[in-house]
């Protein structure tokens, strides 16, 4: 079982002058989770190289069991800062992705050629492709065979505008995820704030918040038949 995990690599909050990237419980629980299921996991960025962690997934009330496990971890963290470019890399080689979230993604990856055309190779190769957070924000100019949006139609799910206004950045980001999922004809369905929610449509799968990555990559390890 071959996985490849996407990570950001923007780490500019808007114009607040704050740093962002990618958010380490969402990279370090599924990171685990597919691990400890005897996966081999690539992990790429646009950029490639050591990615953007977002500051404020590293302070103690964020913290978890795995993230402490991931930083306490050489072979993952020598991984994490020598990820490989996304345009070097092909679905041919994986059997599913994997994209965490944190803010920073809303920013390159939704718009990024690369990564458009990566999820959409996927899924037409009939393989899993599974999103977390601000991840689902990715899936905005992602487009179906018949060239309409992929989520039109599609259950799917997110980071929520209530989540976004309480870290208080519902002005900043460049689009709410939630919104953006209804506008291009998701069925976007959501569970409490912060609590685990996770959906699937066929070969995508969707997870609310940070507290959903595990569970998020349970099942897709499950749909891989590991």
């Amino acid at each position: 079982m071959k996985i490849l995990m996407v990570l950001t690599s923007h780490d500019k909050l808007g114009n607040t002058g704050r740093k962002t990237g990618f958010w380490l419980e969402e990279l370090a629980a599924p990171y685990y989770a597919f691990k400890d299921a005897g996966a081999e996991i690539t992990l790429a960025s646009p950029e490639g190289g050591n990615p953007p962690l977002d500051p404020k997934s590293n302070e103690p009330d964020f913290q978890t069991e795995q993230t402490h496990r991931f930083e306490a971890d050489e072979q993952a963290t020598a991984q994490l800062a020598s990820t490989v470019r996304l345009d070097s890399v092909s679905q041919a080689d994986f059997d599913a992705v994997f994209y965490p979230g944190g803010h920073g993604p809303l920013w390159d990856l939704a718009e990024d050629k690369n990564s458009i055309a990566l999820i959409e190779a996927f899924l037409a190769a009939g393989k899993h492709v599974a999103l977390v957070c601000h991840a689902p924000g990715v899936l905005r100019h992602v487009k179906t065979s018949e060239g309409k949006p992929l989520v039109e139609g599609k259950k799917v799910t997110g980071f929520t505008n209530t989540e976004e206004e309480a870290v208080g950045l519902t002005d900043v980001v460049p689009f709410l995820v939630e919104d953006e999922l209804i506008a291009k004809g998701g069925i976007y369905s959501k569970g409490p704030d912060w609590g685990s929610y996770v959906v699937i449509d066929g070969l995508l799968i969707t997870g609310q918040n940070p507290g959903s990555s595990a569970e998020a990559a349970e099942l897709l390890i499950k749909q891989l038949g590991a």
